[in-house]
């Protein structure tokens, strides 16, 4: 039997995410007590029609959510195998999404919200450390989570807990907030001055044949690649599960968005690490954007 954990943050898509996972054929039991958890596993196992189970657990379930760990201990001592999953957010992410909700904290206790965060984030930290599967849903799409949890859950990937996102953008607009690492392509020739190429955007062939053919361009995708590749495994091994790559020009529409379209193509041939790209200033200043 394979025996799934789903736990994290409040406000992380818990639910979201069980039923996605209840959706590939997993038997799915929401917020279940931890002084049940050994027992459900136990019962489970013995009934031949469960052949994938997976366990809603968080700070909802009543007790100290660090009891977990003592029951996780238990069940390997008595030779039961199960994964664990861990979806993190951002506190904005989770703030914002309570305050759409207007729903109250679990641990705000009728105080903030990022108070309740917080002392979550603490209680949590020994759970979050014993995961398996560490998912950041931040930034995520609900089509991308799926694809995420299929990566793990069905098509049984060796995954690893680094969701990646390629961001184009434009200066003009400001560097993006959530950028770890930003590069400046401005450098490249510049369609914008090429009668006929203003309109287009870095998704339309003659913007990309004008970007790749500029004689800087393959050097540079090959340093740019040959670095990200290098830091991939160095930033998993420090325990960071989402990594920001943005990547700008003047108006985020012609080189910064055909230069990210050539990383992430090439960051596709990577196996296991979540992948994303996305151009956020590609349909600003139509008419005058650079």
């Amino acid at each position: 039997m394979r025996c799934v954990i789903l736990t994290g943050m409040s406000g992380s898509g818990k639910s979201t995410a069980l039923k996605m996972i209840e959706d590939m054929g997993y038997y799915c039991v929401g917020n279940l007590p931890i002084t049940l958890v050994e027992s459900f596993v136990e019962l489970a196992e013995n009934d031949p029609e469960l052949e994938k189970v997976a366990i809603n657990v968080d700070i909802r379930s009543g007790q100290n959510i660090g009891d977990l760990i003592a029951v996780l201990d238990r069940l390997q001592e008595r030779g039961k195998s199960f994964e664990m999953l861990f979806l993190e957010c951002d506190d904005t992410v989770i703030i914002k999404r309570y305050k759409e909700t207007r729903r109250s904290h679990p641990l705000a206790e009728g105080s903030r919200v990022d108070k309740g965060i917080a002392l979550e984030r603490e209680r949590l930290m020994p759970v979050k450390r014993r995961a398996d599967y560490i998912l950041d849903t931040s930034q995520l799409l609900t089509r991308e989570l799926q694809v995420e949890l299929k990566k793990m859950f069905v098509e049984n990937q060796d995954y690893k807990n680094l969701y990646i996102t390629v961001l184009s953008f434009g200066f003009k607009y400001g560097i993006p907030t959530d950028a770890d690492l930003v590069f400046d392509v401005r450098f490249l020739p510049n369609p914008y001055y090429v009668e006929g190429l203003r309109p287009l955007t870095g998704l339309d062939d003659p913007i990309q044949e004008f970007v790749m053919g500029c004689e800087q361009y393959p050097e540079f995708l090959d340093k740019l690649e040959d670095m990200i590749k290098f830091l991939i495994p160095n930033y998993i091994s420090e325990g960071k599960n989402q990594l920001v790559i943005a990547i700008g020009c003047t108006g985020g529409k012609h080189r910064s968005v055909t230069v990210a379209q050539g990383l992430h193509e090439r960051l596709c041939e990577q196996e296991h690490y979540g992948l994303r790209i996305e151009h956020r200033d590609i349909e600003k200043d139509a008419h005058r954007g650079k």
